[in-house]
């Protein structure tokens, strides 16, 4: 299976890619990107000799913007989406899904993510665990994997995973970090969802956030570690009381020694930053303490 990688150039190279993979019934996608970043990749398509409208089959692993944001363009040229079921009425009718994300990004939306139209109900494919879709002569196995999100699948392709946010950020030489945006993060279903991973023990991962990693165990574990550093230490702000306000501004200090690596300058650490900004995993950690640990206490 050749793979080939369309960075879509979200303000920076190696922030998101979106994956082309050709089969005998015409090439697929996995990740879209948002719709801001649709020009980038229209030319990465054109690229390798493509146009929006050869694309007939578009894999997202779960809706939020920058993986699902520019779905709809390739629908509205007759595309299947295949999606989680719990994230297919979303991409039907996005308006819940925009409020939410306006809530987070308020004036920033139309920079960050650009347009979102529905997508016509019968354009959206729900694809449930351990699904099989065929698509010529290549088989795409569904894996959900939730913790990040719970509506997040990984799409497995012969001996690679397409993980979409279970598997984490990492960027050029930076670090293996958990990106933990609300509302949905859940550490002990991430933990299972890294564990089912190793299990199908794929060769190698390609992470939207971004790339191909061929060191499997050590990235999982290397990812399961920070995400227990992560919790842990919001564990810690959150039995205090402190808001959400009050500890971004020492999360930023805990999460800025993550980069103290020599190879890792500030450039890497911006590019995280567009892709997992520091304060968004605030809220999300945040909301898992208060609702799933000190409210059962």
């Amino acid at each position: 299976m050749d793979v080939k990688i369309i960075d879509v150039n979200f303000f920076a190279p190696h922030v998101i890619a979106s994956y082309l993979i050709e089969t005998s019934e015409g090439p697929i996608i996995i990740e879209t990107g948002p719709d801001s970043t649709f020009n980038n990749l229209e030319k990465g398509l054109a690229e390798h000799g493509y146009k929006v409208s050869d694309i007939q089959n578009v894999f997202v692993t779960h809706i939020h913007l920058d993986h699902s944001g520019v779905a709809w363009r390739f629908a509205r040229e007759g595309a299947s989406v295949y999606v989680h079921p719990r994230g297919a009425p979303h991409l039907v009718a996005p308006e819940r899904l925009m409020a939410s994300a306006a809530m987070i990004y308020g004036d920033q939306m139309d920079e960050l993510w650009g347009t979102v139209e529905g997508i016509d109900e019968g354009k959206v494919i729900a694809v449930e665990d351990g699904q099989v879709i065929k698509i010529g002569d290549t088989e795409i196995t569904v894996h959900e994997s939730i913790g990040h999100a719970n509506h997040h699948n990984a799409y497995q392709i012969e001996d690679s995973l397409f993980t979409g946010d279970v598997a984490g950020c990492r960027i050029d030489n930076g670090p293996t970090l958990p990106p933990t945006p609300p509302p949905d993060i859940h550490v002990e279903r991430w933990h299972a969802s890294i564990e089912k991973i190793k299990k199908i023990n794929p060769k190698e991962l390609y992470l939207t956030h971004f790339g191909k990693f061929t060191n499997v165990n050590e990235h999982l574990d290397d990812l399961m570690t920070h995400l227990d550093e992560w919790s842990e230490w919001m564990g810690q702000r959150a039995r205090d009381g402190k808001t959400e306000e009050e500890i971004i501004p020492d999360f930023l200090i805990f999460y800025k020694t993550y980069f103290d690596e020599p190879g890792v300058g500030e450039d890497i650490f911006n590019k995280y930053e567009s892709a997992d900004p520091h304060w968004m995993n605030v809220g999300g950690l945040l909301r898992y303490w208060n609702k799933y640990q000190l409210a059962e206490k």
